[in-house]
């Protein structure tokens, strides 16, 4: 299929769409008596890794590794008000909701993927991981 069908697809897909749209605002207006016929229909069940998927084989990521992710390392988390945020200063202690040598979170995009502790090397700070979050578990958090 050429980018010319694709684009006489959504062409006709949208008509479509705007005539439904028109014949639902006629319906409404005329009082809405008419009953709708609704049909069911079974959707097709998709595999996890899609049809072109082969485990074993090696899967082309080039189109995606120049992609920036933002990930970031998470201490702890705490809640102040501002009255109380405002009277900080050089020296305040601002106490988190983790106890120390608890690992940290390792969030990739605000999804936490990994858990680690922290290593300084070569006086540089560093985390090293310890726990990592498999996709079925991050899809088990989303609902």
């Amino acid at each position: 299929m050429s980018d010319e069908d694709d684009i006489e697809v959504t062409e006709s897909a949208d008509d479509d769409w705007a005539a439904a749209l028109q014949e639902q605002a006629d319906t409404a207006d005329d009082g809405g008596a008419e009953e709708l016929d609704v049909q069911q229909h079974q959707m097709e069940n998709l595999d996890a890794g899609g049809s072109d998927y082969v485990p074993g084989e090696d899967v082309k990521l080039d189109a995606i590794l120049d992609i920036p992710v933002h990930i970031s390392m998470e201490i702890g988390r705490t809640q102040i008000s501002i009255r109380n945020l405002l009277k900080l200063n050089q020296g305040s202690v601002v106490e988190l909701d983790r106890l120390a040598g608890e690992p940290m979170d390792v969030l990739v995009n605000g999804t936490l993927i990994a858990r680690g502790e922290v290593v300084v090397v070569n006086e540089k700070f560093g985390l090293r991981l310890t726990d990592i979050i498999s996709p079925a578990e991050r899809v088990k958090k989303l609902r």
